[in-house]
C-alpha cells in the first residue's frame, strides 16, 4: 500500500513561508510538466569538503576573450551565470558536475570527444570531475590548460592573481600554455604563476576550499538534481522514479532539511513522495 508521506507536517512553518514566497514570484508552475521551480537544500556547504580531490584555482582572465572563444570555438554550448547570481550548477554528459559561480562562463560540447573530454572557462567554478582515465578531462583557460582523469578542483578568477591551484587531495597536471611548463601538483600544495614561471608551495589555511552556501539548477532534470543533491549528503536520501527522472525544472537551493526539498519537487510537479528508511521517494500518484 502507498502511504503519502504529510510534507507540510515534516517540514513545518518554514516549508509554507517558502511555498508562499515561490508562489507569490510566479515560480511554481501549475502545470505537472512545469519548469520552474525554488526550492532550498539540504547540507550544501558540506559538497565541496567531501569531493574526492579538491584544488582552489585562481585565473585573471580578460572579459574580451569571451567573445574570443566562442568565434575559436564554434558548436560548442555556452552555460553563463550571470554577475551576482547564485552558484550555477551544471551536469555534463559524462556525469561530472560543474558549479559556476557569479560572472562566469563554460563552454562545453554536447558530447565529448572519444579521445578526451574538454571544456573552456572563463571566470570561476568548482567541479567534480566522473574518472575516466582513458579519456582525460581538460580545461582550457587563458594561460593555463588542467587535466585530469577524475577529481574535484576550485577554480577562481581574481584580477590580482594571474594564476593559483590548490590540492587538498590527489594530483592534477598544470600546464603554462606559453613557455610548456608543465608541474603536477600533490596534495597539500599550490602553485602560482609568477614572472612566467609556475612555482609550487606548501598550501596555507587561508587557500583551503570552502563549501558552497547556495546553489542554482536551470532547466536540468530531475534525476541529475537529485544526484547532485544527494552526493555527498550523509543523512536523508532524495530518489525518483525512472520515469520521472528527465523531467526538468530551474530551481534554486538553499541549506534546508531534504523534507523541504522533496515537498516543493512535488508542489512544482504535483507528486507525492513517502520515506523508506533512509530515503525519500518522489512518485506519481
Amino acid at each position: 500500500m502507498i502511504r503519502k508521506e504529510n510534507s507540510q507536517v515534516n517540514t513545518g512553518l518554514a516549508w509554507r513561508q517558502l511555498y508562499t514566497r515561490l508562489e507569490q514570484d510566479g515560480l511554481l508552475p501549475q502545470e505537472t510538466t512545469g519548469k520552474t521551480a525554488k526550492p532550498p537544500v539540504s547540507s550544501a556547504a558540506r559538497w565541496a569538503a567531501a569531493a574526492g580531490i579538491l584544488l582552489c584555482i585562481s585565473i585573471a582572465t580578460a572579459v574580451f576573450l569571451q567573445d574570443k572563444y566562442r568565434d575559436n570555438h564554434a558548436g560548442l554550448l555556452t552555460l553563463h551565470n550571470e554577475e551576482g547570481a547564485v552558484t550555477l550548477v551544471k551536469t555534463l554528459e559524462d556525469g561530472s558536475i560543474v558549479y559556476l559561480a557569479d560572472n562566469t562562463r563554460l563552454q562545453y560540447p554536447e558530447h565529448f570527444a572519444r579521445e578526451k573530454r574538454e571544456v573552456i572557462l572563463n571566470g570561476n567554478a568548482l567541479f567534480d570531475v566522473t574518472g575516466n582515465k582513458e579519456r582525460p578531462f581538460m580545461i582550457e583557460t587563458e594561460l593555463i590548460r588542467i587535466e585530469v582523469t577524475g577529481t574535484a578542483f576550485n577554480i577562481q578568477s581574481a584580477g590580482r592573481i594571474l594564476f593559483e591551484l590548490t590540492v587538498e587531495r590527489g594530483e592534477v597536471k598544470v600546464t603554462y600554455k606559453k613557455n610548456g611548463e608543465s608541474l603536477r601538483v600533490k596534495e597539500g600544495e599550490t602553485v602560482t604563476l609568477s614572472n612566467n614561471r609556475l612555482r609550487v608551495e606548501q598550501t596555507g589555511k587561508d587557500k583551503r576550499v570552502t563549501g558552497i552556501e547556495r546553489i542554482r539548477f536551470k532547466d536540468e532534470t530531475l534525476g541529475n538534481i537529485l544526484r547532485v543533491i544527494n552526493k555527498n549528503e550523509s543523512g536523508l536520501r532524495l530518489q525518483t522514479t525512472p520515469s520521472l527522472e528527465n523531467r526538468q525544472l530551474t530551481a534554486t537551493f538553499n541549506n534546508e532539511a531534504p523534507e523541504t526539498i522533496a515537498g516543493l519537487i512535488c508542489a512544482a510537479f504535483n507528486l507525492q513522495w513517502r520515506k523508506e528508511n533512509n530515503v525519500l521517494l518522489i512518485f506519481e500518484p
